[in-house]
């Protein structure tokens, strides 16, 4: 079960990296760094699961930080999921539409999001099946 767990992680991620080149990247910050920015029309992973249930949600980054990491993981686990912006970034700013399938038919998962201000934002028990958006705001 891990190893289909990381497969459908790593499809995720493939899939918004390699629609990143047909998106606008934009960093905000003087340092160069790779920000993410996909558009629904160019993310190429499955719209829906098997179970025919929409886990993509859009995640928008509006804190005045560059995200450098981001977790989706089940409530039913313990720990953090590997991070699914891999190495690039979410800028200021900028969003990014994440499939948060991990192919056990949940809809239920805990959102970490950490900041180049150091900061750590969580969230529990975020419904992937009811929403479309999801905001990170200061």
């Amino acid at each position: 079960m891990k190893a289909h767990k990381t497969i459908a992680r790593a499809a995720l991620i493939l899939a918004a990296l390699a629609s990143t080149a047909a998106a606008t990247a934009t960093a905000t910050s003087t340092a160069p760094e790779r920000a993410v920015a996909v558009t629904a029309a160019t993310a190429s992973a499955p719209i829906q699961s098997r179970d025919g249930r929409n886990r993509r949600v859009r995640i928008h980054n509006n804190t005045g930080w560059t995200m450098l990491r981001f977790y989706a993981s089940n409530t039913s686990r313990s720990d953090w999921e590997e991070d699914i912006l891999g190495d690039d970034v979410l800028a200021n700013n900028a969003s990014i539409v994440m499939n948060i399938d991990d192919g056990t038919g949940a809809c239920l998962f805990d959102f970490k999001a950490e900041f180049t201000n150091g900061q750590s934002l969580i969230r529990n028990n975020v419904n992937v099946c009811e929403i479309a958006d999801y905001y990170y705001t200061r």
